[in-house]
């Protein structure tokens, strides 16, 4: 049977890594109480998910606009917090939005292997403030501006000995990024 992860209300929520960059692992943790919910995600997916907070925020102040203030949220509880043990590893993330709370839903899929059974799926939805929403969407673009340069030609990552660049077609002259 597939599993369900619920934290409703969240009172932390947060994206952050563990790992060098080039080595880093992303995760995006829920809190409530005792309870600490760890997804492990890929940063691509959390850009998505921090771009797409901001966009739903938007819409969100469109559709209620008497609803624009944010709570605060303390730097302090957008660190990770131990254990690190993913409940599993992201494969879609999506938004919705409870207007009687007026809270956010955050709700990941597992990633599902190819052959394996749906009863082995993992849901988990995290129940957030619009203030911690938005606190979160720029910890996340935070945390990945702090990984590698990326290459103003090709938008690959550059590694510190450097990385090959299809678009340079074969030229070795170093680029200077500024």
């Amino acid at each position: 049977m597939a599993r369900n992860l619920d934290v409703n209300p969240v009172s932390v929520v947060t994206v952050g890594t563990v790992g060098e960059p080039g080595q880093r692992v992303f995760y995006l943790q829920a809190r409530h109480g005792l309870t600490t919910v760890t997804i492990e995600t890929e940063k691509e997916q959390v850009r998505a998910l921090a771009l797409g907070i901001h966009q739903f925020l938007e819409e969100l102040v469109q559709r209620f606009p008497e609803r624009t203030e944010l709570d605060d949220v303390p730097q302090s509880e957008l660190n990770l917090s131990p254990p690190f043990d993913a409940e599993f590893k992201v494969g879609q993330m999506g938004l919705g939005y409870d207007s009687d709370q007026d809270l956010v839903v955050v709700v990941a899929q597992s990633l599902q292997p190819e052959g394996e059974p749906e009863e082995n799926a993992v849901t988990a939805r995290f129940w957030i403030t619009r203030g911690q929403a938005k606190a979160m969407a720029d910890h996340a673009l935070e945390v990945i501006s702090q990984g590698r340069p990326t290459c103003a030609l090709c938008g690959r990552p550059i590694n510190p000995e450097g990385h090959f660049c299809p678009k340079r077609n074969g030229h070795t002259k170093d680029l200077v990024i500024q």
